[in-house]
């Protein structure tokens, strides 16, 4: 139903998007700790691989912190979308794993994630 477009709830990875940068600017609302930052920019990648979609978020900032939670909080709600537009055709949809793959900036520098034999 994903891939033909019959889902019916709608264009599924559209409110996916939307519902992921929606989420990176409301990070300080969920999160007690994060400090209110500058968005200046968000960009929620969807594709659709054999049996999954793969999620992948970049957040900008101007600011001195980084952007991490921003990142992985659009990527949780965007997955947490597809799941709630799926749930009527797809009982077994599920979320896998969210993790930081690189960041670059703040005060802690760049960094990458070492590559992993399991990915």
């Amino acid at each position: 139903a994903l891939r033909d477009g019959t889902v019916p709830k709608g264009d599924v990875l559209a409110v996916a998007r939307v519902a992921g940068i929606s989420a990176a600017k409301r990070v300080p609302e969920l999160l007690p700790l994060a400090h209110t930052i500058g968005v200046h920019g968000c960009a929620v990648d969807l594709s659709l691989e054999d049996d999954h979609v793969a999620i992948r978020a970049t957040v900008r900032t101007a600011d001195r912190t980084g952007v991490e939670m921003e990142a992985l909080t659009s990527v949780t709600v965007a997955a947490l979308a597809i799941v709630d537009m799926v749930k009527g055709v797809d009982r077994s949809a599920r979320i896998r794993e969210a993790k930081i793959v690189a960041k670059s900036g703040g005060r802690s520098g760049d960094w990458v994630r070492p590559e992993d034999p399991q990915d």
